[in-house]
């Protein structure tokens, strides 16, 4: 990408570079020595200096919660193999020095290759050619011999027996020390692997080979492309999300640009850039096109199926698709780069973070966010194509959120929840190696960089390789099977470098003009169906029917689902069976629409489930050192005041005794006026409640007596009642599990006066963080503001058959009973096992057209709908859900699966 100045003063005022730099002493193997964050007209303000050397080394990652190392098993570290010099070179010596001397890759674990690769070897390599670049200036690395290259390509040996498959494709998995299939293994086993997991090896592998002159590892990683690319879908010209890696079966034909296939289509350009080889540009050329025409619907980008790319997969985006809008302007397709990239930071602005999925009407979805750096990536490439400050602006906004919501005193946190502001004990390592690194080069002159990085490309890791790459140890026999396949249109090919003042129009305004329709497409946008209504309304035809219009008892109703090949049944147990056959519709058309209807109904029955759930509650350390910078996720009660209707309740913490508070308190002068800690067992809830109620508490936290739980891998607990009345109960009460507790406790150990607030949602970290920060994200769904007696409870079991496999789908509907009176001394998990939901599907728009909020209006729509429509009352025996919905559960095994593979 060509340098493009900017005219930064110009315009309205801008940050400035030194003011807003967020200014990270990151190294080539991203060991800090000293990071600091950078606010205008402030002082710089370190967190923990050396926390990572002092905390964490020689383990893998930080944990910034407990202030301790994250140990996996005995891989090499993940937190040794990152990042670049920025300018801060002698101290990029001394971690090469460190790497050369602790990691050693020789061990029993069994690690991912696709993040083994992305991570380890390209941080060595990456490593290594910062290393010899500053050995050639002649100051420093004068003893450097290519021992970060022998490392790396001691490492290339150990993944190449991931690619003993038939079809080139590697196992996901693999053991350093035993390789694949050995009893000692523990590997070798898997069917399956990520279409980005194949196919993001080739600029590591390529680079190792030209490094190294070893052709072999360039070798496999095209035979893995090759694969992929002749697997593709050859009428839309589009992967899948998984594939067999013996058969080359897509096992998940659903198609995006986010999760599971992102850097695939990365690697394809970049491939190009870096060596040079035309078929990578064809093949990525031809994807791009088919990117565009089906899955880019501006400005969302939505997965659709790979064989019916004009039916969308789903009504939700993950957060990795925001690496998309910088790939778009490597590209030069700066237009939509810019409308994706805005409505991004409209749902930053909206939530503080991406959350780690959304919905198309941009609430949450999974509400986690693990401090990616994607956005702040494409936020780069877009100020570096544009010279527009208001991407400067972007990065301020980033910044800020990141030392107001994220920093801790040993790092920055991981949200649990951005809707309440509560962490996770992680810091991955992809935060420091891209996110702070981004972050600097957006705000650094040219003269801060002690080499000239248009001469280096980025990994998907943010990893330097030098370009002169393309034109070392060129010996690779290669494939080009592109043109074989597919007619090429020729205005998808540009030969020649563009002029850049004409590509990308070097005038703020340019981005500006594009931006403005955009600027309330997040604040006021009406929730989108499952479909593009506008495709599907075919010309001088009637619409077909909503799912959200829905009503059993209406003939006609009925008859539209009969032309669609959708059946109901009546169950003997009360419920109602929707079932399609495709092949009973009266045309292919009306079977897409009886397809389109399913989906649409069982989205609609899960989110029912998803907005009525009772919110987890925060817990937030406000004294001494913390400053309200450590936000714990807690579970709420089924009694006692709404946090989310009352004023928050802040106090000291003190432990009752009996620590499990099941009798009257024998200390009653240690937490009057305070917040009791109690443990859970051996007496209900409400009883705990009442107890130190009784002796004066303002509150009470109960802490899991399972030692070892954990927010992170536990559903959220909520606290049930005894079965008697529980208005006597005046003082809020909240549940942490083990781990979050023990924060608390380890914190009255070591500092003794240890305040807390208990709230709905984390507070402004300000001087006064007891007044609510009017910019925090607002709760998702208003039925955090009801109470349980207010709802009609009711949820829906779902099951949906793989069409490509049975040509049929079932939907099967009935209430669930309320909250159970008598729930003994156990709480009620959320939302899996337990959920409040009314038993009318929500409504999404207005005959008229105008929008219903959904967040602002589900009391009134409740109460207006349980008259009007008869299918409210579909069932009539409770019971609960023992069906998940089996695309969701796709979506969330692959989630997991990345997340087994990040682990």
């Amino acid at each position: 990408m060509s340098e493009t100045g900017g005219c930064r003063g110009c315009g309205s005022p801008v940050p400035q570079r030194t003011s807003w730099s967020l200014v990270a002493a990151t190294t080539a193997l991203c060991l800090v020595s000293a990071t600091s964050v950078w606010t205008a007209g402030a002082e710089p303000m370190t967190w923990g200096g050396f926390s990572l050397q002092e905390h964490a080394y020689p383990a893998d990652e930080l944990m910034p919660l407990t202030c301790r190392g994250r140990v996996r098993g005995q891989e090499p570290s993940r937190v040794l193999t990152h990042g670049t010099v920025l300018n801060k070179t002698k101290e990029f010596e001394d971690a090469v020095r460190k790497v050369l001397r602790d990691v050693n890759l020789d061990n029993d674990v069994v690690v991912s290759v696709f993040e083994t690769n992305i991570r380890v070897l390209g941080g060595l390599l990456g490593g290594h050619s910062l290393a010899i670049m500053l050995k050639e200036k002649g100051e420093y690395m004068q003893w450097y011999n290519d021992e970060l290259l022998q490392m790396a390509k001691q490492l290339g040996y150990k993944l190449l027996p991931a690619f003993n498959t038939t079809s080139g494709l590697p196992y996901p998995r693999i053991n350093l020390k035993f390789g694949i299939r050995k009893p000692e293994a523990r590997t070798g086993t898997e069917t399956d692997t990520c279409t980005a997991c194949a196919g993001t090896l080739i600029l590591e592998f390529a680079a190792l080979s030209r490094f190294t002159g070893a052709t072999i590892f360039e070798e496999y990683a095209r035979k893995a492309l090759d694969f992929l690319w002749e697997k593709r879908q050859r009428s839309s010209n589009l992967v899948g999300v998984t594939i067999n890696i013996h058969t080359g079966d897509w096992v998940r034909k659903d198609s995006g640009v986010g999760a599971g296939i992102d850097s695939y289509y990365e690697y394809l350009l970049k491939a190009y850039v870096l060596l040079g080889d035309d078929s990578f540009l064809e093949r990525f050329n031809t994807h791009y096109d088919a990117i565009m025409r089906y899955i880019s619907q501006p400005p969302l980008l939505l997965d659709v199926h790979i064989h019916k790319p004009m039916l969308n997969a789903r009504t939700w985006m993950d957060a990795l698709l925001a690496f998309f809008p910088g790939l778009q302007v490597l590209k030069g397709d700066i237009r939509p780069a810019i409308e994706t990239h805005e409505m991004l930071y409209q749902v930053i602005k909206k939530h503080n973070f991406l959350p780690e999925a959304f919905t198309t009407d941009f609430r949450v979805h999974w509400a986690q966010h693990p401090l990616r750096p994607e956005f702040a990536e494409s936020t780069y490439f877009l100020y570096k194509a544009t010279g527009d400050p208001y991407y400067l602006e972007v990065g301020k906004t980033l910044i800020e959120n990141l030392n107001k919501y994220a920093r801790v005193p040993c790092g920055f946190a991981a949200m649990k929840d951005v809707r309440t502001g509560s962490h996770e004990d992680r810091m991955d390592s992809f935060f420091l190696a891209e996110m702070f690194k981004y972050l600097y080069l957006l705000f650094a002159d040219k003269e801060d960089i002690i080499f000239d990085i248009e001469d280096y490309i980025f990994t998907t890791e943010a990893h330097l390789l030098p370009l002169w790459l393309s034109t070392t140890n060129q010996n690779i026999s290669k494939k080009n099977t592109t043109s074989e396949y597919t007619e090429l249109d020729d205005s998808n090919f540009d030969w020649t470098c563009p002029n850049t003042q004409i590509l990308f129009p070097n005038d703020p305004l340019y981005a500006q003009s594009i931006r403005e329709p955009l600027k309330n497409v997040v604040d006021k946008s009406c929730p989108r169906g499952l479909i593009r209504v506008e495709e599907s309304f075919r010309s001088g035809a009637k619409p077909p029917l909503r799912a959200r219009d829905f009503m059993a008892t209406n003939p006609e109703h009925l008859e539209i689902l009969k032309k669609m090949g959708v059946s109901l049944i009546h169950l003997k147990d009360g419920r109602v069976q929707l079932v399609q056959h495709a092949i009973q519709a009266a045309s292919s058309i009306d079977a897409e629409d009886g397809l389109r209807f399913m989906q649409e109904m069982i989205e609609l029955s899960s989110q029912q489930q998803k907005e009525q759930q009772l919110p987890p509650r925060a817990v937030q350390i406000v004294s001494h050192p913390f400053f309200g910078r450590v936000v714990l996720t807690a579970g709420p009660a089924q009694f006692g005041p709404d946090l989310s209707k009352h004023k928050e309740t802040r106090g000291f913490v003190a432990s009752s005794q009996p620590y499990n508070g099941c009798s009257e308190l024998t200390n009653p002068e240690a937490v009057v006026g305070k917040i009791a800690l109690i443990q859970r067992g051996q007496c209900m809830f409400a009883e705990k409640a009442r107890n130190i109620q009784n002796a004066g508490a303002i509150g009470g936290i109960v802490i899991d007596d399972n030692e070892g739980s954990s927010s992170d891998t536990a559903p959220l607990f909520q606290m049930a009642g005894d079965g008697k009345e529980t208005d006597d109960i005046k003082i809020p009460m909240l549940f942490l599990f083990s781990k979050e507790g023990s924060i608390i406790l380890d914190a009255i150990r070591e500092y003794e006066e240890v305040e807390v607030l208990l709230s709905d949602k984390a507070k402004d970290r300000g001087k006064d963080s007891e007044t609510e920060n009017e910019d925090q994200p607002s709760p998702e769904s208003d039925s955090q503001n009801q109470s349980p007696e207010q709802m009609t409870s009711g949820s829906h079991e779902v099951d949906l058959v793989d069409q490509e496999s049975s040509e049929e789908s079932s939907l099967n509907s009935h209430p669930e009973s309320l909250f159970p009176a008598d729930t003994d001394n156990a709480a009620s998990p959320s939302p899996s096992e337990q959920t409040s939901n009314p038993t009318e599907y929500p409504k999404t728009t207005s005959l008229d057209g105008e929008c219903t909020d959904l967040d602002n209006q589900l009391q009134e729509q409740s109460d207006t709908e349980e008259d009007s429509n008869p299918n409210v009352s579909w069932g009539k025996k409770g019971q609960p859900i023992d069906s998940i919905l089996a695309d969701w559960n796709e979506d969330i095994e692959a989630f997991e699966m990345m997340e087994k593979d990040e682990l």
